[in-house]
This record gives structure tokens, C-alpha cells and sequence, in this order.
């Protein structure tokens, strides 16, 4: 279904049918939300820096249109990723895509324009692969960058933003990414690798955690959420 065949006035009612079949209605004040990340979603691979995204559901482009359709559910948050690669090319702070940027400003503001509340995970599974190739999570040096990451997007979206989330199942990455081969980076070293990464998410969460708590949260009187496991 296109955005264009949408009912221009709509009414929805959000239930539950319990095994009986009885209806049960979500009270008025209940909260709705959906939830992606940015590169199951995003597309737009060529835009940043050559990393394959292929083209996923190309929201790099049509983010109104995404936009709209999340209003057309009638929810009340929607939680995306950014990605660190599209920020910030080379991983490190100092380089600054204009193109990314841009991005999540317009996305953040086209959601807040159709009352919408954007909920920022910070990291969602897609590492610089600049950083992964100085050890990635297994490198100490990781809660560092992640802090200086944590911090920029704070001046640059946290007078919008006011929920974030660290990191997306750190457990995930942590078991099936550094001591298994199930996903990114797949180094098969269970006991090893798994442990060093596990310990430097909880210390880069930290990080970022006292940095919103020290530097952002009086000004921009936001909520910091822990990650999501």
C-alpha cells in the first residue's frame, strides 16, 4: 500500500484478545512505539563511505515517506540507530560527514514535526571498520572513542533527542560476534575475546553515561537509558 492510498482520517483502536477471546483495551495513556536500525533500513550505501548497506528499504531516501507511515500506525516514539560509520567516515570524531549529519537532523525534525518522539541507540551492530581493524570491542581504547562519539552526538542532537540508548544487545555482539562466528566480526574466540568485549561496552556505556550526566542532562534535561539486552 502507498502513503497516497492512506485514509485521510483514521481511527485506531490498539486491543488484545486473550486466550478466551475476550477483548482488553489499552488504556488512553498506554505509549506506542516501533523501532529499526539504520542498516537494516537505511540504504544509501554509496553516501557515506563505500561500505556496502546496499539498498535495505532506502529510508536514506524516503525517510518522509517512512515518516508518514509511522503516523499512519499512530505510535508514539520511534527508535532508530545511528550509524557510526555514516557520522563519522573514519571512525574518529575528528571528520564529520556533512551528508550524515544532515541526515539525522532532517529525520530527527521531520518526527518531531508529526509529534512523533525520536529515541536515538547510539550503536546498533555497525562499527567503523577503522575501529575494527584496531581490535574493535576487544580493544580497550574502544571506551575512549565511543565516549568522544557519545559526546558529539549529544551537542549535535540532544536539543531534540531526550531518550537515548547506548548500545543494542551488547550481549549479541559480545557471544556471537567475538566468541563465535554468527555474526560481525566473527573471530571464534570464545573466553577470550567475548570477555574483552563484553567488559569494554559495559566501560564505554559508563563513558557515556557520565558524559550526558556531567555535561548535557542540566541543559538539555534528557533521559539516559541503559542498553538494550
Amino acid at each position: 500500500m502507498l502513503v497516497s492510498d492512506f485514509p485521510k482520517v483514521i481511527n485506531l483502536q490498539f486491543i488484545v484478545f486473550s486466550s478466551s477471546m475476550s477483548v482488553r483495551v489499552f488504556p488512553n495513556n498506554f505509549k506506542f512505539g516501533v523501532a529499526t536500525a539504520a542498516y537494516q533500513i537505511e540504504g544509501a550505501w554509496n553516501a557515506s563511505d563505500g561500505t556496502t548497506g546496499d539498498d535495505a528499504c532506502k529510508s536514506y531516501e524516503f525517510y518522509k515517506r517512512d515518516i508518514k507511515m509511522i503516523k499512519f500506525l499512530g505510535v508514539h516514539f520511534y527508535r532508530f540507530s545511528i550509524s557510526w560509520p555514516r557520522l563519522f567516515p573514519n571512525g574518529f570524531t575528528n571528520k564529520i560527514s556533512e551528508d550524515g549529519r544532515r541526515y539525522y537532523d532532517n529525520l530527527i525534525d521531520e518526527l518531531l514535526a508529526n509529534g512523533i518522539d525520536p529515541i536515538v541507540t547510539m550503536y546498533h551492530w555497525d562499527l567503523p571498520q577503522s575501529l575494527q581493524d584496531l581490535g574493535g570491542w576487544a580493544n580497550p581504547l574502544i571506551a575512549d572513542w565511543f565516549e568522544d562519539y557519545a559526546r558529539t552526538m549529544f551537542s549535535l542532537f540532544g536539543d531534540r533527542v531526550k531518550t537515548w540508548v547506548t548500545l543494542n544487545e551488547p550481549k549479541q555482539i559480545g557471544i556471537f560476534g567475538y566468541g563465535m562466528t554468527r555474526f560481525a566480526p566473527g573471530l571464534d574466540m570464545a573466553g577470550i575475546a567475548d570477555y574483552l568485549a563484553v567488559k569494554h561496552m559495559l566501560l564505554a556505556h559508563a563513558r557515556a553515561w557520565h558524559v550526558y550526566d556531567k555535561e548535557f542532562r542540566e541543559t538539555q534535561q534528557g533521559q539516559y537509558l541503559t542498553p538494550n539486552i
